[in-house]
């Protein structure tokens, strides 16, 4: 593969490597990622974000043999990843990676159960999505190597296509070089992201828009599909280091290595920005170990990354992705409603009743830029917390994010996590549905996973 495009490379090697050596704990990750997107969705389900999305997606997509999850619809295949891959990452749920600085799942997983078929094996599925988590996330890297950190570019969106065209044509079996264009056409549409997030130059991070993940997943899926009709776009797109590092972008690829990337993955016990995630434990661990009440807390001072004081942050949330985008407020929600209240938030963090106790308490707390948890960012995203009672000061450890490959959450938390993030749009039946056809993964069938997403 030496002298060819990257995305020729790409190709090439998803076609090459033999989806029957990928390893056990490779294929344990890849049905625990599956079970954690589709709760994930599940839980955004009814999100009015969402909701409206769906209705905008029959008429602009049209119908088509894709499932719709949980809706009992079906759409073209970019339309239902549209549909699916809003679900799955509106409400911050969905899983991540450090190297990435982003979420590949939200755009894998709906992308390759769309490619699926009643006859595809679970060793199919699961060549497709670890596929998938491999490319999105070398690409990811390989553009924040190549830009200074400053640099509006690592928003999932302007990524998660390559790793969505990945899924989706390693199960259609489309060939290396209609592949290969396909990743180029998903590049070099991919939604620009420079606004939106905390990397970008607008302030207004409670909107919809978020990461631009559902876009960028039906994007690539519609590049499989117009590469397959023979449409064409710039295949040296990923051939120039300054925009991509070649180092982290091919480096330790070939026909004789298998996908590893999504072994990094982590999972998100609160819904919310994963930079919220370690000051969550952190306070959490503190008023427990301590026996503390939010009316003993005078102060709150959280030390952390420079990158989490880019957030919006805001003590007086306009809406629910404001919520998700502040230290401040999801400490409020953990001191007053506790922390089950970010699994996942919900309308009760903003009513009447609880709003002004939460906001209280948020203008408690204050960020600090720590030099040397700054340094460790961003393959490290910690905090170190310090609540000031009346008389002394309660110092937590540097605290790592529980859900990281560090820390990671067991299949037991990963399975409770999913019955809890979905008490409140999926059955109890439906419920045990999901878990067994993801645990009949392993022996080699997709058809219950397929029939229970419906």
């Amino acid at each position: 593969m030496r002298g060819t495009s990257a995305t020729l490379t790409f190709a090439q090697y998803l076609r090459e490597f033999d989806a029957a050596r990928l390893l056990p704990d490779v294929r344990s990750m890849a049905a625990s990622c599956v079970l954690d997107v589709l709760g994930s969705a599940a839980a955004g389900h009814a999100a009015p974000a969402v909701a409206g999305l769906r209705e905008v997606a029959r008429s602009a997509f049209g119908t088509g043999d894709a499932a719709v999850w949980f809706s009992g619809a079906r759409l073209t295949a970019p339309g239902a990843v549209f549909c699916n891959s809003a679900a799955a990452s509106v409400l911050d749920l969905d899983d991540g990676n450090r190297a990435a600085r982003g979420h590949p799942g939200a755009a894998v997983i709906p992308a390759a159960l769309a490619g699926a078929s009643p006859g595809t094996t679970s060793e199919d599925l699961f060549a497709a999505i670890t596929a998938g988590y491999e490319i999105g996330v070398r690409v990811a890297h390989a553009r924040d190597a190549a830009k200074p950190p400053t640099s509006p570019s690592r928003q999932s969106g302007r990524w998660a296509g390559y790793a969505a065209a990945a899924a989706f044509g390693r199960l259609r079996g489309t060939t290396p070089q209609q592949l290969a264009q396909a990743f180029a056409i998903a590049g070099v549409t991919a939604p620009n992201q420079e606004a939106n997030g905390s990397s970008g130059y607008s302030k207004q991070t409670g909107n919809d828009v978020k990461e631009g993940i559902a876009w960028s997943a039906a994007n690539g899926v519609l590049a499989v599909l117009l590469a397959e009709a023979g449409l064409t776009g710039p295949l040296d797109i990923l051939d120039h280091e300054t925009q991509f590092a070649r180092a982290p972008l091919l480096h330790g690829l070939g026909a004789e290595s298998y996908p590893q990337k999504i072994l990094d993955t982590y999972f998100k016990p609160y819904s919310c920005c994963r930079y919220n995630h370690a000051p969550v434990d952190a306070f959490v661990d503190l008023m427990r170990a301590h026996a503390l009440q939010p009316d003993d807390v005078q102060s709150v001072h959280v030390h952390t990354f420079g990158w989490a004081l880019q957030l919006g942050n805001k003590v007086e949330p306009a809406n629910l992705v404001d919520v998700q985008y502040s230290i401040p407020y999801c400490l409020g929600v953990t001191a007053v409603l506790g922390a089950e209240a970010l699994t996942p938030v919900e309308a009760r963090c903003l009513n009447v009743e609880n709003r002004a106790a939460i906001s209280a308490f948020a203008r408690k707390v204050t960020l600090v830029k720590d030099s040397a948890l700054d340094a460790r960012f961003p393959a490290e995203t910690l905090a170190r917390v310090v609540v000031q009672v009346a008389n002394r000061a309660y110092e937590s450890p540097i605290t790592t994010p529980r859900g990281e490959p560090s820390r990671p959450l067991t299949a037991p938390e990963l399975q409770e996590k999913f019955l809890t993030v979905t008490r409140g749009t999926l059955s109890d039946a439906r419920q045990q549905a999901v878990l067994a056809s993801v645990t009949a993964l392993n022996s080699g069938s997709t058809r219950g996973l397929l029939d229970a997403i419906e």
